[in-house]
């Protein structure tokens, strides 16, 4: 009878821990904190929305390309 409530107390244990860890684990984050991307109306290289710099109507990967792209 003491080998059957030490082996039910090791499980509780068990399980306890686990539930623990699976409640600190790093969670996904929502698919709709995702981004909008944009496309480089020079080299059409797709990138996020915040980094790209927009002239003219257009989004552009770097200051360069913008100005190659207007320069035309």
């Amino acid at each position: 009878m003491s080998r059957l409530l030490f082996l039910l107390a090791i499980f509780i244990v068990v399980y306890l821990l686990l539930r623990s860890y699976r409640r600190q684990s790093p969670r996904q984050t929502p698919l709709d904190s995702s981004e909008e991307m944009v496309r480089c109306a020079k080299c059409g290289v797709h990138l996020p929305k915040s980094e790209s710099i927009l002239a003219g109507g257009n989004f552009y990967c770097s200051d360069a390309h913008r100005r190659e792209h207007t320069s035309k």
